[in-house]
Parts: structure tokens; sequence; C-alpha cells
């Protein structure tokens, strides 16, 4: 699979827990954002031919505040070089502000069939918490709106916030699946370096979950989707079969995907070799990248083959599905065995973090819990 990635980088606010690439800015000209993207559409067609496109995530920032018309060139620009795939996946990230929302009936008219809104709360005491804009009412109006216009339709949720309590937790949850959706974001509250969040913890302004109670919170999440017929497909991610995001598959499962815009990142494949390219992460100063040299990279990384192997399993172990063996000698031409500690797979199996045999290897939900400690452990 192959993916586009568009970063609109500009938002009304930054919210205080949010570490992306997001600026604000005033009285916004879209038009040198847009034509830096077409530009570097142009540019990478010529140097990838790629077959087909199989999936295109606009993210941010906040992308539905651009103007219709400005996706739609995008999309007949992307077009006009490379192939749609038939059945492509064409998703834009969404806030539920009610100027937002009003624009979704002529976002699916340009092709794009998938929304994830970032609700984040369906409580109003912790929408002014998280620096949201929106209000319990205008997310669910929001929500009915999408509904109208798209059959795959997602949103987020954070949880684990301070002083929230697992019934509190599990009454939203409630609230939410009562929405009837196939997909839905379900994220811990974590405290970023350099957020204004993880700033305000520092001084002690206010505290996380500890650890049990954070697992407490994950292990409910878990036990309610997976009852309603929406597993984990993802750590953070729960869908009903067939309704995943195949966006997001395409980076776990380690796919080569192109990254546009300000501060996007690509995993690309030139010559049999495998780059990850940085962009330059100020608007003005990726628009002025793009036009002296054509793309707006910051670097431009050959990858060594050991850290393709490492994102190939930290990708991968975050999917419920865990890796394949088979997947990976497709990817690298050998076994996987020289990239993994076989004796340490083996320990952590008998303690019940992970299964493994020599086609998949994958973490149980002890081990998901600490993934990041396993995936130190296991990978060589």
């Amino acid at each position: 699979m192959f993916g586009l990635y568009i970063h609109w980088p500009f938002c009304l606010s930054k919210c205080p827990y949010c570490d992306f690439n997001s600026h604000v800015r005033e009285n916004l000209d879209e038009d040198p954002w847009l034509n830096g993207i077409l530009h570097e559409i142009k540019s990478y067609a010529e140097i990838m031919p790629e077959p087909k496109i199989d999936t295109i995530f606009f993210g941010g920032g906040t992308p539905s505040l651009a103007s219709p018309i400005a996706l739609n060139k995008i999309l007949n620009e992307v077009q006009k070089h490379w192939q749609f795939a038939d059945d492509i996946e064409i998703t834009l990230e969404a806030n539920p502000h009610t100027v937002e929302a009003q624009k979704f009936k002529d976002f699916r008219s340009i092709g794009i069939n998938r929304v994830s809104i970032g609700v984040q709360s369906l409580r109003d005491k912790d929408l002014k918490f998280l620096g949201r804009k929106h209000d319990v009412k205008e997310a669910k109006e929001a929500i009915k709106i999408a509904q109208e216009y798209f059959e795959r339709l997602s949103f987020d949720l954070i949880y684990a916030r301070p002083d929230q309590t697992l019934n509190e937790w599990q009454e939203e949850l409630k609230e939410a699946l009562a929405f009837g959706l196939n997909h839905y974001s379900l994220y811990q509250l974590t405290l970023e370096k350099g957020t204004a969040f993880y700033q305000a913890a520092n001084r002690g302004d206010f505290k996380l979950p500890e650890e049990e109670l954070a697992r407490d919170f994950y292990l409910l999440t878990q036990d309610i989707m997976t009852a309603a017929g929406l597993p984990a497909y993802e750590v953070s991610n729960h869908a009903a079969l067939g309704q995943e995001s195949r966006h997001n598959r395409l980076y776990w499962q380690y796919g080569r995907f192109l990254g546009l815009g300000p501060g996007a990142h690509s995993r690309i494949v030139l010559d049999d070799q495998r780059y990850a390219v940085y962009n330059v992460k100020s608007p003005e100063l990726w628009a002025e990248k793009v036009a002296k040299t054509n793309f707006g990279q910051k670097e431009k990384i050959s990858l060594p083959l050991q850290d393709q192997t490492l994102e190939f399993f930290l990708m991968g172990l975050r999917l419920n599905q865990g890796v394949k063996h088979q997947d990976f000698k497709d990817i690298f031409g050998m076994d996987w065995y020289k990239s993994l500690h076989m004796e340490q797979v083996k320990d952590l199996e008998s303690q019940g973090f992970l299964t493994y045999d020599d086609n998949h290897l994958r973490l149980t939900l002890d081990g998901m819990l600490c993934l990041n400690k396993i995936a130190d452990l296991i990978i060589a």
C-alpha cells in the first residue's frame, strides 16, 4: 500500500496537551499553503511514479478549517499525477465547531469519504480543561451532521483525566457508543514535553491518575468496547470488523507514505532505498523552501537496515494482531531471528506478555500496557 499524508498546520488555538506541529495565525491566507502543496505534489510525482494511491489523509492542525475548494484542488492535482485505487480511503480530521460541521456536505462532494472528529470529551467541564473551543452540544450536533454524509466516521475521546473516576468514564463511553459509529479513537491523557500541560503538571497544577488506576482505565475501555463489537485493533483505536482506518494501518504495517506540508514526515522508497523525510515545521519557512527547491524537506535520511527493522517492530506491535514473519520477509528479504532477542521473547512469553511462534509475534493485553519496555527488551 502507498498513502499520502497532507498536513494543514493551522488551528484556531493551541490545545494545552497537543505536541503536534500546529500554529495559530490571524487572518490566514490559505493560498501560499495551497500553492506549496500543489508544487510538492508535482515535484514528488516526477520522482515517484507510484502505480496507485490507496489512502489520503488530511491531518493537522485542523484541516476542516480549509475551504472545500482548496482541498478539492489538492485532490484534483494528486489525481492528475497518480492513479486512485478503486476503493481509496480519503480521510479528513475535523473539529466539531458549527462552522466546520456545516462544510461536511461539501467535503463529501469532493470525494472525502471518511471523517475523524476531535470531540475529546462529552463533559463540558473537561472540554474547558482540555482547552477545546466547542461544547458538548456542539460536538453532538457535529456528529449527527457528519452521519448524514459519511458512512465511515470516527471521533476521538481522551480519558484518564485528572479526578475522573472509572464510573464516570464508563458512563461517558456509553454515551459515545449510543451514536452507533463503527470506529472510535480512545486515548489516555499523556504529558508531552514542551506542552502547556507538561509545564502545568510539573508546577503541581493537576495530577494524572496513578499507574494502577491508569491501567484500570485501559482495561475497562477494552472490556466495554469489546462487548460492543468494537475491539481494539491498535492500542488506542477500536473498530468493527472491516472498519479500521486503512491509512493508520498503513503506518503500523510499515507501508510507504508520502507526507506533504509543513512538518510532515515520510517513509518513501527511491532506487530501492528507504528514506525518512522530515519537512520544515514553520509554515512560512516551509513555503519558502518549496519555492526555492521544489520540496519542503528539512532532512532526508537514508535509513540503515537496523533502523528499518526497529521501526517495523515498534509500529507493528501496536496492532492487536501483532507482526507476521512473512511480512518481515516480504519487506526485508530475510528472516527476523537476527532482529530479535529470542531468549527475551521466550521469557516474556512464559510470563504472559506476548505470544510467539515461527510465523507470528503479538503482545497480550498485559503486554500492551508496557509496550515500550517490551520493545526495548526484545528488539536487537
